[in-house]
């Protein structure tokens, strides 16, 4: 099976470990049939697709389970879902079929509030950023610093004003390596501009899936969901 979840309030601020430990205990308590992995120590098989960072919301978190018993998509949907802590919510779950879950998603859609930053500045920052065709910032690593070519990444980006105080990005970015994080399309804003973000930035993330032509996403699920609902040719005699 297939699961979209939301990553909301506090919850955001769980590690992606976190996460994977409490998807575990709440499998576990929603007695639900999760096929576990060969070797010495078993543990639940869940395959993770492009975690968020910490300290970023989501509406849009994938993962596929492996069941070692026939289940019914809305079932596993209902009963994880209230064996999660609030904040995890399992929004979708689709049985797994076709091309495989990171063949379906290369983007992400992204919008990030921006208390105390005036719409007008964004506006000009992103102006500025879009007209670049490369634009690369520095990321501190585990390993040292490295480069992220963000202008390469972004696909479009657009703000409006959420009130006089408070500006929205929105955002589409190409799933890239190193992946390039909201936190690196402001540096790169404010690099570019005079930008500046004197509150810490609330972003989220809206949507993955694969890049159409017109820079929206479609749907990883969908075909998952499609191929299900297709009907069974019955045999005659």
């Amino acid at each position: 099976m297939r699961l979209r979840f939301g990553k909301r309030g506090r919850l955001r601020f769980l590690s992606h470990r976190d996460i994977a430990r409490t998807f575990e205990r709440g499998l576990r308590r929603a007695r639900l049939p999760v096929a576990l992995s060969a070797g010495f120590s078993p543990h639940p098989r869940l395959s993770w697709v492009g975690a968020a960072p910490t300290g970023a919301a989501s509406e849009a978190e994938y993962v596929e389970i492996a069941f070692s018993a026939p289940v019914d998509p809305e079932q596993v949907r209902q009963a994880l879902d209230a064996a999660l802590p609030p904040g995890l919510d399992v929004l979708d779950c689709a049985p797994a079929g076709g091309r495989s879950l990171p063949d379906r998603i290369d983007a992400s859609r992204w919008q990030v509030r921006l208390p105390g930053v005036v719409t007008a500045d964004l506006d000009a920052a992103i102006t500025v950023l879009l007209a670049r065709e490369s634009l690369v910032v520095e990321r501190v690593t585990k390993d040292g610093k490295r480069g992220v070519d963000v202008r390469g990444a972004v696909v479009w980006a657009v703000c409006r004003a959420e009130n006089d105080t408070c500006a929205i990005l929105d955002v589409v970015v190409r799933h890239t390596t190193p992946a390039v994080r909201p936190d690196d399309v402001l540096t790169a804003l404010s690099a570019v501009a005079v930008l500046s973000v004197p509150v810490p930035p609330e972003p989220t993330r809206l949507e993955q899936g694969r890049l159409r032509e017109d820079g929206t996403l479609a749907d990883p699920l969908a075909p998952d969901r499609d191929e299900a609902a297709r009907p069974v040719g019955r045999l005659e005699a």
